[in-house]
């Protein structure tokens, strides 16, 4: 830690100096305006930056060894949650067949970057969103919605042998992935830039916190994807009205502990959320019935019972550590 001492002039005007380092790093001259930013903490920040635009940063990638289309599509995710604005693709000579639609791809599963110029050799992508006009809240309720109708409608698949059902819940799962990579993203500009995480009066540990739950209810939209999948295999084999019925109820417990989960974080509710985490272990119960019913069935088919089973009790139980989430959270943030 560089220490300073503060300086008394003119009686009444507290000064300190400026690292030399830093000065030249950021290339500040004199009679440039600086911002200065109280944390809530009490710590005092110098940027540069005194206005809320995010700060142009690029990556590139030179895709010439590159020869697995996976990779490629994860490196690329990589730099658009990292925040970069700018993301360069290049090869020493024409791209690969697949690089192109991996490219496009990208585009097409992400929210903001769009291609801004192509030739043989080179690919530029930037990001036109302008983070202020999609607010935490709003990306994470739409994934909620998204991700509760995933799960109704695979269990209305498996009780009505819905094929087209199943492969649309399955299709669906790339909406939750793009928003929930859109959420990580922000979180990433907006540490970044405290301007803006004052303008649209976030703090640290929000938009924290709302990744976290976000990376949750993610994982429950993969478990309505594993549902609808499990159904497909099942060949369309008859389970019976009562263990319709025992899917159905386990399925409505879990969501009703997944409405409570995000509902008590939107109202900051420390109490209601400690209830819900209270009420996952009737779930299990009600899921048991399904692995009971399942055990009078051919051994494949109750295996199937027994994964959907499953995924339903760890929809409930990630639904619960939302809740737990929501509890570490307002108990920073605010009295319990």
């Amino acid at each position: 830690m560089d220490i300073r001492k503060v300086q008394v002039t003119g009686g009444s005007s507290f000064i300190i100096t400026l690292p030399k380092d830093w000065i030249e790093k950021l290339n500040v001259k004199k009679n440039d305006p600086l911002g200065l930013i109280t944390q809530p903490d009490g710590t005092l920040l110098v940027t540069k930056n005194i206005n809320d635009a995010q700060v142009p940063s690029v990556k590139e990638f030179d895709v010439t060894p590159i020869d697995d289309p996976a990779y490629l599509f994860r490196l690329l995710i990589g730099a658009y949650i990292a925040g970069f604005t700018t993301i360069k693709v290049k090869a020493k000579n024409r791209f690969s067949p697949f690089v192109r639609g991996v490219v496009r791809d990208f585009a097409q599963m992400t929210i903001g970057p769009e291609v801004v110029e192509e030739t043989d050799f080179t690919i530029t992508l930037k990001d036109l969103l302008n983070p202020m006009e999609m607010p935490f809240d709003n990306t994470l309720k739409r994934m909620y919605v998204v991700v509760k109708n995933m799960q109704l409608d695979a269990v209305v698949a498996i009780e009505t042998n819905n094929l087209a059902l199943a492969d649309d819940v399955i299709a669906r799962d790339n909406d939750v992935d793009r928003l929930h990579w859109l959420i990580a993203r922000q979180m990433n500009v907006i540490l970044k830039n405290v301007n803006l995480s004052r303008k649209m009066n976030l703090t640290t540990s929000l938009v924290v916190n709302t990744y976290l739950i976000s990376r949750i209810v993610e994982r429950i939209g993969d478990h309505a994807v594993r549902m609808a999948e499990i159904m497909k295999g099942m060949n369309g084999e008859d389970i019976g009205q009562d263990t319709k019925k025992a899917i159905r109820d386990a399925n409505s417990l879990a969501l009703a502990i997944f409405d409570k989960s995000i509902v008590s974080f939107f109202q900051s509710d420390i109490v209601a959320s400690h209830q819900n985490i209270e009420s996952i272990s009737e779930l299990g119960d009600v899921c048991e019935r399904i692995n009971t019913l399942s055990m009078e069935m051919g051994t494949q088919l109750a295996i199937s019972l027994h994964y959907i089973a499953e995924s339903i009790r760890r929809s409930g139980e990630y639904a619960g550590d939302i809740s737990e989430t929501v509890i570490n959270y307002l108990v920073e943030e605010k009295e319990a």
